[in-house]
């Protein structure tokens, strides 16, 4: 059983900044990939970044705005928590993220994830 707690959430303005942290409980986090979602009012929940327990990454390409060169996901074992630094944020950004873990290998699909966080919510104004 994994825990995940998501924080560092907030308003911010266009062009700014905001680091995520997802503290997860539970045992053998590094043998779990981690990955961060989001979700804006009215649309589907979607990936935005994974990472594998060796530290391997990726991120989401398949929004017209892509995330890739602007947010970095990484993962601490020994804190047991993955990261999502946001820069230059948009408008666009606005979203509930959330964070999710499911066993070794990451997905871009969220029904493979077995495990979720509440989510926090980023508000970019422009």
């Amino acid at each position: 059983q994994v825990q995940l707690v998501e924080s560092g959430g907030g308003l911010v303005q266009t062009g700014g900044s905001l680091r995520l942290s997802c503290a997860a409980s539970g045992r053998a986090f590094s043998t779990y990939a981690m990955a961060w979602f989001r979700q804006a009012p009215g649309k589907v929940r979607e990936f935005v970044a994974g990472v594998s327990g060796s530290g391997a990454t990726t991120y989401s390409t398949y929004s017209a705005d892509s995330v890739k060169g602007r947010f970095t996901i990484s993962r601490d074992n020994a804190k047991t928590t993955v990261y999502l630094q946001m820069n230059s944020l948009k408008p666009e950004d606005t979203a509930v993220y959330l964070c999710a873990a499911r066993p070794w290998v990451y997905s871009d699909y969220d029904p493979d994830y077995e495990y979720w966080g509440q989510g926090t919510q980023v508000t970019v104004s422009s």
